[in-house]
């Protein structure tokens, strides 16, 4: 197995976590927030693609999918369209809802654009600086694996807060 291959591997994991934590969900459960301080399903997985879109047009030299493919206007979000989600407060995660199929379909468009990039790499790639205002500077496989963890961690909490939605709609369907 060789660099290319490994990192397809990871970010074919992250999809399949993100479908399955949006799968058959309504809206009502894509935007259910534990609390009034917690993040909902539609923001987190909005969250995760948007990163990974800005940091692959940050790789690539090219425009992100969100800003030069339309998915600002599809989403029809009141946001910014430079936002991805750092900084938010509650509120502007509130903001942040969307249906299924334009979560997916945003995410699955930005892991084809991630695919044919990584699919492409090399080992020396890799070792390509890309960001020199950390010490050491960053590296393209660093900042590569840096969006795989954050990926993989928004997209567990987005499957986990799925459980939590659903204990609490079962309890309450049954009266407890």
């Amino acid at each position: 197995m060789n660099s290319a291959d490994m990192l397809t591997d990871a970010f074919e994991r992250i999809r399949e976590v993100v479908h399955e934590a949006v799968a058959g969900l309504d809206d009502k459960a894509l935007n259910y927030r534990p609390d009034p301080g917690a993040n909902s399903i539609s923001w987190l997985i909005w969250h995760l693609t948007r990163v990974q879109d800005e940091h692959l047009a940050e790789l690539t030299g090219g425009e992100s999918l969100w800003t030069g493919h339309g998915w600002f206007e599809r989403f029809g979000l009141p946001i910014d369209r430079a936002a991805t989600g750092y900084g938010d407060t509650p509120a502007d995660a509130a903001e942040i809802q969307a249906p299924a199929e334009l979560l997916t379909g945003y995410y699955d468009a930005v892991h084809a654009h991630t695919l044919r990039f990584v699919g492409s790499l090399t080992g020396s790639d890799l070792d390509r600086v890309v960001d020199e205002a950390w010490n050491p500077p960053v590296t393209m496989g660093v900042r590569l694996i840096s969006v795989i963890s954050d990926d993989l961690q928004h997209a567990g909490q987005a499957a986990y807060l799925r459980g939590v939605h659903a204990r609490t709609t079962d309890s309450a369907a049954a009266g407890h």
